[in-house]
């Protein structure tokens, strides 16, 4: 090993000698930092050499690893990779294609030794004035190295055995081979390991047929293959595929007018064939996936948070209540039990048709779905469900808001107006304990980034599905919020554990008064309000329906104790549908499916407050009276 070394560090130090002079201003320190770091290269490469993994591995099954998903009970709920994954020749690939890879990835591949000592000081340098890791210096040699040897923690003993095996590669194999075995075994997301499997995964078609644009695409990839995937990311996949054309025209890899053309060029993305609703689920805990154990380089299994069969019990009810005719043409679901663990998730109609994922990813108005933090915000204040406030006329400005059967009722409690869903009176609410408190009651569910606008008590802001949900989880587990997730553990094939979610914090948010509180306005509206589609026999259901303007958005998100559903329903171009309210089509699939999913479960009950004593008898006469009224059809 010593004479390696002794080769490696000359090899190391002489690579300086191509580097320009830097400018006098930075020269002393970057000489003092580029020499700095090839003495510590050096004396660490005794300590990291005792354990270095065997070359033979370069000749092993270039099979990709399998990624096998189940549900929390294990049982199977698809396989990610595991096909095999055809090898790379750069003889078959136009040469914009591995030019691609090497604008982006590592632009002195052909010139350095394995490890880039510019790249390397220039990366330290951004991160130290960052203050945080911002920046990266590996070579595609040592990515290489760290796909095919090493594993994914992050140490200094594992990065100083990367850099002496990159070093190794650099001495035993043409530049040519090496950028064949990193294009053969990179990983591009989504379970394909390789340029050709991605290649065939993502566009239909082999490497040695992509296009400009296209390689400039998959390219991109690799910097963060959940965030840029173009399967549901098509935004971020275009900016990114935008930049490294930009490289590519300013290494002279391109022509102005190929970068002109590819810039313009449509890229058509290949539909997955499997249309499993529960690939928006995996597609969503992937990221997580990847951040707590980094690319997966083994068979690994993930058990997750999803019940299969409630999985599939969504997905049925939302097809059997889709409804094209009246412009309802997609619809999401997120259900989490009471630690936010994830139970079931639809992301749209069909993964085959369309990979966005409108659960985690939408942006929507939740419209009257949001009133619950206006009406909480004004139970912390000292109100209760049978303060009373009047429903009339409101004008702020030059809005007047209106209820949806543009009429007024009078003097109302505000549990009758919240099961009725009236807008003046949450406007009004709203106006009188201040927008801003709202703001902060929402924040601490997890709504964050609203605005004070006059229309906040109202839900004009936006969100997606999942945060909604995620905001209504302390009404059903007795007060406490914790963020969502998807993720129990991590293991190899053989059982060897690699990662165990820890145990859910779970922050107290509600106290027991006001959870009784809003326990009873989401029961009663369910009873007699707008949700009355959601009953469901011998169980207590509570929620909040939501419509938007012009039926844009139709809300319904119900719970039971330790388990709530959110559902939403709309088209992706925001167009009006026909009359659909969060009474309607979202209350059938929220009750079809929780029907289901609290089937055989053991049946608790909700805090609810208790109506006081204190009332006369002609305010409950007309509260019971007000009941009937808001019950009949």
């Amino acid at each position: 090993m010593w004479p390696l070394m002794r080769e490696s560090f000359d090899k190391f130090k002489s690579s300086f000698k191509k580097l320009k002079a830097p400018a006098k201003r930075t020269g002393l320190f970057l000489i003092l930092a580029v020499y700095g770091c090839a003495m510590a290269l050096f004396c660490g490469l005794a300590a990291a050499s005792h354990d270095m993994p065997s070359a033979k591995t370069l000749w092993e099954s270039n099979r990709p690893v399998s990624v096998q998903i189940v549900d929390r009970y294990g049982r199977d709920v698809l396989v990610r990779g595991a096909s095999s994954a055809p090898r790379v020749h750069l003889s078959d690939l136009p040469l914009y294609v591995p030019s691609a890879f090497m604008a982006t990835e590592d632009k002195r591949f052909h010139t350095h030794v394995g490890i880039d000592p510019y790249g390397f000081t220039r990366a330290m340098w951004t991160n130290i004035k960052a203050g945080r890791y911002v920046q990266g210096g590996s070579t595609i040699t040592q990515q290489l190295t760290k796909n095919v040897f090493l594993t994914p923690e992050k140490t200094i003993k594992r990065k100083v055995q990367e850099m002496m095996l990159s070093i190794w590669l650099e001495q035993n194999f043409t530049k040519d081979e090496i950028l064949e075995m990193y294009l053969s075994r990179v990983y591009f997301g989504s379970g394909a390991w390789g340029l050709e499997a991605a290649s065939q995964r993502f566009l239909g078609k082999s490497a040695a047929a992509l296009n400009v644009n296209e390689a400039a695409m998959m390219a991109g990839l690799l910097k963060a293959p959940s965030r840029y995937n173009p399967v549901n990311q098509t935004e971020r996949t275009a900016a990114r595929t935008a930049t490294i054309l930009n490289l590519m025209a300013a290494q002279n890899i391109i022509t102005y007018e190929s970068h002109k053309e590819a810039l313009l060029a449509p890229i058509s993305i290949r539909r997955p064939q499997s249309d499993n609703s529960a690939q928006y689920f995996v597609d969503w805990i992937w990221p997580a996936l990847e951040a707590s154990i980094g690319t997966p380089t083994s068979d690994i299994v993930v058990q997750t948070t999803l019940d299969f069969e409630a999985q599939l019990a969504a997905n049925t009810a939302v097809n059997a209540h889709i409804n094209p005719a009246r412009n309802a043409s997609q619809a999401a679901l997120v259900s989490l039990d009471g630690t936010g663990g994830v139970i079931a998730m639809i992301g749209g109609q069909s993964y085959t048709q369309s990979q966005f994922n409108r659960a985690a990813q939408a942006q929507r108005q939740p419209g009257s779905a949001f009133k619950p933090f206006v009406y909480l915000s004004a139970f912390k204040e000292g109100l209760d469900p049978w303060s009373e406030r009047e429903d009339n006329a409101v004008k702020i400005g030059d809005w007047e808001p209106q209820n949806f059967n543009e009429d007024f009722k009078g003097r109302m409690s505000l549990e009758r107006a919240f099961a009725s869903s009236v807008n003046t009176v949450a406007v009004s609410l709203g106006e009188e304990i201040g927008r801003e408190r709202i703001i902060q009651t929402a924040a601490d569910f997890g709504l964050t980034g609203l605005k004070p606008l006059r229309s906040i008590a109202l839900g004009a802001q936006v969100t997606t599905p999942l945060a909604l949900t995620n905001s209504y989880l302390p009404f059903s587990n007795y007060g406490k919020m914790t963020p969502a997730y998807g993720i129990l553990s991590v293991s190899t094939a053989d059982g060897t554990p690699l990662y165990d979610r820890p145990a859910p914090v779970m922050e107290k948010v509600l106290s027991p008064a006001v959870l009784g509180h809003m326990n009873r306005l989401m029961t009663r509206t369910v009873e007699i309000g707008t949700a009355r589609r959601a009953q469901i026999q011998d169980w207590q259901v509570a929620g909040k329906t939501g419509t938007t303007n012009d039926f844009r958005d139709a809300w319904f998100v119900g719970y039971a104790p330790d388990i709530v559903t959110g559902v939403w329903v709309g088209a992706d171009d925001n167009s009006p549908m026909d009359n659909v309210t969060g009474g309607t089509i979202p209350t059938q699939i929220w009750q079809d499916y929780m029907r289901a999913a609290l089937a055989g479960q053991p049946k608790s009950r909700l805090s609810v407050s208790q109506q006081p004593m204190r009332r006369s008898r002609k305010t409950i006469l007309d509260s019971l009276l007000n009941d009937i009224e808001d019950a009949l059809p």
